[in-house]
């Protein structure tokens, strides 16, 4: 079956709060997350939650901040424990990253991301599913030829993925990071800069590195009504996305409010609670075919 783009035939102000409106007649979001805790997992209780498959992916759709068309989806990583309930990456990550366990979490998400697009497909649905990956991560020879026969057991393009690096970590990509990445983009998949501007950015690293995505970190969304250069901030990333010929992504969008004042700014995608929260895969599905018989609606 053709990869046709998901569109939700509808348009304007009127269109985004129908699509939103249908969001959340959807099954359960991730309302059952917990807050962070302090005290991190232990390393034998993430193996056993590896072992024992309490790990889920769960899927955050991104948004035409104008029509609420669905862009794309975002794999997160949620602990689904038998006695505390849904845990946040915060309980657990930092505990795989020491473990060297990221590259077992990222195939684990790959593998049930490509089987939701195979999915989606089957239900007339194209969706583009997007992993994060660490800096670290590139280092590894091997890591484009295994996402490379991932797909092909999948039976699904390159250009269904996109691949999420936040900019921490890039400055001093080796040249087999660089390889990977080439390698990635020649596969067809898409390659986004995550959290654009929490850390230090190198704009010389950004222009030598084939990424075709910015992803604008939620902080400045959050000070948009009290700190004018957050403003700025968004301003000048709009811009410089659009000289580069790249895609802006903000993150963090929780109001309507802050909708419209990115609408004003000239951002077109954007991602956050106000369009849907992470929904396991299976929600998910649920929730594409509420979207789209709104919009027949």
């Amino acid at each position: 079956m053709p990869m046709l783009p998901l569109r939700v035939p509808v348009f304007g102000d009127n269109a985004f709060h129908r699509s939103m409106a249908a969001s959340m007649l959807g099954s359960p979001l991730d309302a059952l997350v917990v807050p962070p805790v302090a005290v991190l997992a232990t390393e034998e209780e993430v193996r056993r939650a590896f072992s024992d498959q309490q790990l889920q992916t769960y899927f955050q759709p991104k948004f035409n901040l104008l029509t609420g068309d669905v862009c794309s989806v975002e794999a997160l990583a949620r602990w689904h424990h038998p006695f505390k309930g849904v845990l946040p990456p915060s309980v657990f990550l930092p505990v795989i990253e020491q473990c060297g366990w990221m590259d077992d979490l990222l195939f684990f998400q790959l593998d049930q991301g490509l089987r939701l697009q195979r999915q989606a497909l089957n239900q007339g649905f194209s969706l583009n599913v997007a992993f994060n990956l660490q800096a670290a991560q590139l280092a590894n020879a091997e890591l484009a030829g295994r996402i490379k026969t991932m797909l092909c057991v999948h039976e699904l393009p390159g250009s269904g993925l996109t691949f999420e690096l936040t900019e921490t970590g890039l400055i001093e990509a080796p040249s087999t990071s660089l390889e990977n990445l080439v390698r990635l983009r020649m596969m067809g998949c898409d390659l986004s800069i995550d959290d654009f501007g929490a850390g230090f950015s190198s704009l010389q690293r950004l222009c030598q590195l084939p990424f075709n995505e910015i992803k604008l970190d939620a902080e400045f969304v959050r000070g948009l009504k009290q700190e004018p250069r957050c403003r700025a901030v968004i301003s000048s990333t709009l811009a410089l996305g659009q000289a580069l010929g790249m895609t802006v992504v903000i993150e963090g969008i929780e109001t309507e409010e802050e909708r419209q004042v990115l609408l004003q700014l000239g951002c077109t995608q954007g991602q956050g609670y106000l369009c849907a929260r992470p929904m396991m895969a299976a929600d998910l599905l649920n929730w594409l075919e509420l979207q789209s018989m709104a919009a027949l609606s």
